[in-house]
Parts: structure tokens; C-alpha cells; sequence
């Protein structure tokens, strides 16, 4: 598989660190070019020189809902690396934790804006001057919260199920070219994460059929799957990564 994406060019957002790292990773060691975006440049220069430097990836800051930063770094890839065949929508946010009925409005049209908007408009904006030609596959990182209660993170895991909508109708509507998915994980071991576990680590993992939380290999491995050719049948579908803890009813 260390070809399978030779000749390829990717986004990655949300790529210094954590899941969106562990799936750039994953597609330049199997021979895409990639590029990164994160809101800080420090933690996104570093993570381009450990991913090989700018003859495999180039990093563009700026924020995930940032229109003008969306545009810049697609013009990147196509003039850096000659295509964009390749999309992970990976940022995400949830800065409120408790009940809905004390969730702050401002918030909320926050997290709906950088979880679904800006998903919706990195498309449109890799849709425009190469994939509605060219063709290309797109996934979209959600989360299990999206698919069954969670508590405390109720609007978080709303706006991933309205993200696993938005695939399936994209799907729809951009096939058979571009191939839209979704990954779904439950609590993968990652700074973004640590709340849901620091502490607790093992009373955590217990209530997983495997008995442990997941790590960023775990989806980074999946997603390159669905990325690549041999996924080819495979569009419109939000795949749960959970390590079987949402068959025990609990996210």
C-alpha cells in the first residue's frame, strides 16, 4: 500500500495534531503530497517538518471557517502540486460542555459553523477549480456523539449528525466522480479528547467491548481506506470507529 496514493494531492484540516495529523501522516507515507491547515503557525510549521518538509507538505494557517484562508490554501495545493484529489474535513470544535438547555446561542452558531458550514464550504471550494472536473474523494470527520446520546456534549454530537447528513447528501448529488464518506469515532486517545478521560483512563476503556480507547492509528488507517481506490463502491456512509462501545449504549 506505500504507493496508493502516489500522484495524489490532499487537504487535511484541523493537521497539527490528533486525528488530523494521524491521517496526513498515513497519506504521505503512502505517497501523497498533502496540505495541513491549523489556526497556529508554530504547531503547524513543526508538524510539516515531521511529516517530511515541502517536498511532501506545506502548511497554511489560518481559521477553518476563514473563507479567504479556505480559498488560499486550495489555490496552494493546485499550484504547489499540480491537483487536488483528496479532501478530510477534520476540524472541529466544542467549547461548552452541559446540559442544551443551558448552552450558550453564541456558541452553538459557532460550533454549526466551523462542524458543518466550513465542512460544506471546503467543498464547494475544492469543487470549484478541480474536483468538479477532475473528480476526487472526500471524508468527513464526525464523531459517535453524533449517532446516540452523549452527555454533556449534546450540541457537539448535533452537529456531527447534521455533518453525517451533509455526506450522505453530497454523496447524492456529486457522484459518481466524487465520492463522499464519514468516520465516526467514540473517544480516540488526543488532546482535543482528554477531558472525556484524563484521570479515568481504565474506568473509560471498560465500557468498550475492546477494552481499550482508540488512538489516532486507528482512524488514520481507516480513513485511508476510504480514501483510496479500493473504496470505490463505497459513498454517502458515516462509518462508526469505536471500538464497540456504542453497541453497550453509551458514547
Amino acid at each position: 500500500m506505500a504507493g496508493r496514493f502516489a500522484g495524489r494531492t490532499a487537504i487535511v484540516t484541523g493537521a497539527s495534531r490528533g486525528i488530523g495529523f494521524g491521517i496526513a501522516q498515513r497519506l504521505v507515507s503512502e505517497g501523497a503530497r498533502v496540505v495541513i491547515t491549523a489556526r497556529k503557525s508554530e504547531a503547524l510549521d513543526r508538524a510539516a517538518a515531521e511529516l517530511g518538509g515541502s517536498d511532501h507538505v506545506i502548511g497554511v494557517a489560518g481559521k477553518a471557517d476563514d473563507l479567504e484562508h479556505q480559498a488560499r490554501t486550495v489555490a496552494t495545493a493546485i499550484e504547489s502540486f499540480g491537483s487536488l484529489d483528496i479532501l478530510v474535513n477534520n476540524t472541529g470544535i466544542n467549547p461548552v460542555f452541559g446540559p442544551l438547555v443551558e448552552t450558550d446561542l453564541g456558541a452553538a452558531r459557532k460550533i454549526i459553523g466551523v462542524n458543518c458550514i466550513a465542512a460544506l464550504s471546503w467543498l464547494q471550494q475544492s469543487y470549484r477549480p478541480w474536483m468538479r472536473t477532475h473528480g476526487g474523494a472526500v471524508l468527513n470527520v464526525g464523531s459517535a456523539a453524533g449517532v446516540q446520546h452523549a452527555a454533556g456534549v449534546g450540541f457537539y454530537g448535533a452537529s456531527k449528525a447534521m455533518l453525517a447528513y451533509l455526506t450522505a447528501q453530497l454523496a447524492v448529488e456529486l457522484g459518481p466522480d466524487i465520492r463522499v464518506n464519514g468516520i465516526a469515532p467514540a473517544i480516540v486517545k488526543t488532546a482535543f479528547a482528554v477531558p472525556l478521560y484524563d484521570g479515568r483512563e481504565d474506568d473509560a476503556a471498560a465500557a468498550y467491548p475492546l477494552k481499550r480507547l482508540g488512538v489516532t492509528d486507528d482512524i488514520a488507517s481507516f480513513a485511508a481506506f476510504l480514501l483510496s481506490d479500493e473504496a470505490s463502491w463505497l459513498t454517502g456512509q458515516t462509518y462508526i470507529a469505536d471500538g464497540g462501545v456504542t453497541l453497550m449504549g453509551v458514547g
